[in-house]
């Protein structure tokens, strides 16, 4: 049974403790239910530059293009849902190039991506690069999306084991980019959501400072305070070493059944 989506969501960057600016990037539409975290990278200021185009040019393509996909909403909707995201990624992708080819101080910059969008009750990721994307339930941790980097290949050839991988020089090296190349590779995947599911977005500079186990037992401890738990999860990434920018997007799902619904009758709530 379809039900209204009602969504909890709170977000946090930190420049962490050693960086001397952030280069991560978020942006959140309440209205449309989606999120977007970008990691930027490049000398300068050029990886700022790069993950706040990408940032910006998804939320505004996905704010330009929803409300007509939702009021014609049909049973075909859902793939062209998927498709309209590629889109506002394909887009950020030749905006960044765009930038750099006009500005050569921008040379070879570039930026990871992650966008969930919730509709219903569903959860539509696509990423590019090693900013993931976990969701708790249950208790327990799932990481939901694959590292485009050289670090999980090689995981995934046998070449090197994940405890290994944990210290491994290479785990900063990545396979993907937003802004690198005309043609672009994005991985999209569909999830099923459930009522009391905590959604983790985050950047580099969290998942390398803190475990899976850290991260489990953090948003076990502070689930029911999401505010608490995006703060804490920042702090203990800092108290780590905050060796990169830390961002994090915490989304609950919190739903009410109904027999049908438009996609438009969506309650959501944010908090900030």
């Amino acid at each position: 049974m379809a039900y209204h989506v009602s969504l909890e969501c709170v977000a946090k960057t930190d420049t962490g403790m050693v960086r001397s600016h952030n280069e991560d990037f978020i942006a959140i539409s309440a209205r449309h239910g989606f999120v977007v975290l970008a990691d930027g990278m490049g000398g300068y200021s050029a990886g700022e530059v790069a993950s706040s185009i990408a940032a910006t040019v998804v939320q505004e393509t996905l704010e330009d293009r929803l409300p007509g996909l939702f009021k014609e909403w049909t049973r075909h909707s859902d793939r062209q849902l998927q498709q309209l995201i590629v889109e506002a990624v394909a887009r950020a992708n030749s905006s960044i190039i765009d930038a750099a080819e006009n500005e050569p101080q921008f040379h070879g910059m570039g930026t990871t991506v992650v966008v969930g969008m919730f509709y219903q009750d569903r959860l539509i990721l696509a990423h590019v690069g090693d900013s993931r994307a976990y969701r708790l339930r249950d208790g327990e941790l799932s990481q939901i999306t694959r590292d485009h980097s050289l670090l999980q290949e090689q995981i995934d050839a046998g070449l090197i084991t994940p405890e290994a991988a944990l210290t491994s020089p290479n785990r900063n090296l990545i396979t993907r980019a937003v802004g690198v190349d005309r043609e672009l590779d994005i991985e999209v995947h569909e999830h099923t959501t459930r009522p009391g599911d905590i959604y983790l977005l985050c950047s580099d500079g969290l998942s390398d400072m803190l475990s899976d186990a850290d991260i489990t037992a953090t948003l076990n401890e502070f689930g029911s305070d999401l505010e608490s738990a995006c703060g804490t999860l920042v702090q203990r990434a800092n108290t780590r070493g905050g060796k990169d920018n830390v961002s994090v997007i915490l989304a609950k799902v919190l739903t009410v059944e109904v027999k049908s619904e438009k996609l438009l009758d969506r309650v959501l709530k944010w908090v900030r």
